[in-house]
């Protein structure tokens, strides 16, 4: 699979000055993990779930999370496991390549369950969401997910979800993210992405973000994911990818604050209908979170609709300035400081050089962006009409 892949041709060729790369799920987990990109969430009790992995993989999907935990009701699980075992075996037979697919399971005897269930379509599971993550009870989750592994005899990666009430109690969550950083070290090879569960992070204040703020405006939360990045996310060797939270609206109700997009750089495209699009669906909010997520270390996001991926996957191309500046402090192995070919910053080799290794990655998955074109010029073309 490769991002644009669903764009013309040659609208793509304009649109990059380095096209996307290929990828599947036995790449290397360091691609992997940058190319997850929106990942998609589906309750696993949908009766048309097999429809909608193909359908979402034509539109651009790329990653998708199959849920047996708080996407259905308790009542529910049994049913849920039955048509998810089937509705992969649809997938299956019907020989289309799908997105990278996991699935978010409630016990680590679900995952030794669900491994002998599957039968052939394990093949195309590429790994298990561990929700509520802690040290205690996640060294269990991981070893099912290594059994199941050899069970199957298909690699099987895992995502720990950081959410629970520890991870987000200020005398608490220190030691539990340490606990946990020393956990997934062991497992370091199994761990594709450690991802970041803000709507159970609010509940421990009884709190829900609202479509026109951001989860950094929510100050208890922000708090935590600071200390998610801080000790899970580091640039040193020791950290993980870190994916941003849920954004969980996809249409816009009564506004309290102006809309959060320039007009000017959709005017210059011609594509103002786009940004009243967007504004109309909330999605003003979300692509202005995705720019949070980006400077505070996250890369993709957690996403409940289709409509939401296009603005994700935009935001992520890397820019032809970026990669500029990227080539430039990456070229310099001896250190020192340089303005940058845009003449609009000043490239340090030395303290910039962790940035740009992370940027190459992703202009790896996503590609760079040709120069001239913009993020209203990707939108567009992935989607966002």
């Amino acid at each position: 699979m490769r991002h644009f892949d669903h764009v013309d041709p040659a609208l793509r060729k304009h649109l990059f000055h380095r096209q996307p790369r290929a990828f599947d799920r036995h790449d290397d987990r360091g691609v992997l993990a940058v190319a997850l990109g929106a990942t998609l969430y589906s309750p696993a009790i949908r009766p048309t779930l097999a429809a909608d992995v193909v359908k979402a993989a034509r539109r651009g999907v790329t990653s998708m999370v199959l849920c047996l935990e708080d996407a259905i009701s308790d009542e529910e699980v049994p049913a849920a496991e039955a048509n998810l075992v089937a509705q992969l075996e649809r997938v299956r037979a019907g020989g289309r390549e799908p997105p990278l697919l996991f699935v978010r399971v409630r016990t680590a005897g679900q995952i030794r369950d669900l491994a002998v269930r599957l039968g052939p379509a394990a093949e195309l599971v590429t790994g298990f969401v561990l929700p509520k993550f802690t040290a205690q009870a996640g060294g269990e989750a991981l070893e099912a997910v290594a059994e199941a592994a050899d069970r199957t005899g298909h690699r099987l990666l895992a995502m720990p979800v950081i959410e629970s009430h520890q991870a987000v109690y200020r005398e608490t969550r220190s030691e539990l993210l340490q606990d946990v950083a020393r956990l997934l070290a062991k497992h370091r090879e199994r761990v594709l992405a450690v991802r970041i569960g803000a709507t159970d992070m609010s509940a421990a204040y009884g709190l829900r973000r609202p479509p026109d703020l951001s989860i950094y405006d929510i100050h208890p939360v922000a708090g935590a994911i600071s200390e998610v990045v801080n000790i899970l996310g580091r640039a040193d060797g020791t950290g993980f990818v870190v994916t941003g939270p849920v954004w969980e609206y996809f249409s816009a109700g009564e506004r309290m604050f102006k809309p959060q997009l320039r007009q000017s750089p959709f005017e210059r495209q011609q594509a103002a209908p786009l940004r009243e699009r967007l504004i109309t669906s909330d999605l003003d909010g979300l692509i202005r979170e995705v720019h949070l997520d980006k400077a505070n270390g996250l890369i993709g996001k957690t996403v409940i609709h289709p409509s939401h991926v296009a603005a994700v996957h935009a935001l992520s191309v890397v820019t032809h300035e970026e990669y500029c500046d990227a080539s430039d402090i990456l070229g310099e192995a001896g250190g020192g400081a340089m303005a940058s070919v845009y003449a609009n910053k000043m490239n340090e080799a030395k303290p910039h050089r962790a940035w740009a290794e992370r940027l190459m990655l992703r202009a790896r998955v996503f590609g760079v962006a040709a120069e001239g074109v913009t993020f209203v010029e990707l939108l567009d073309a992935a989607g966002g009409r």
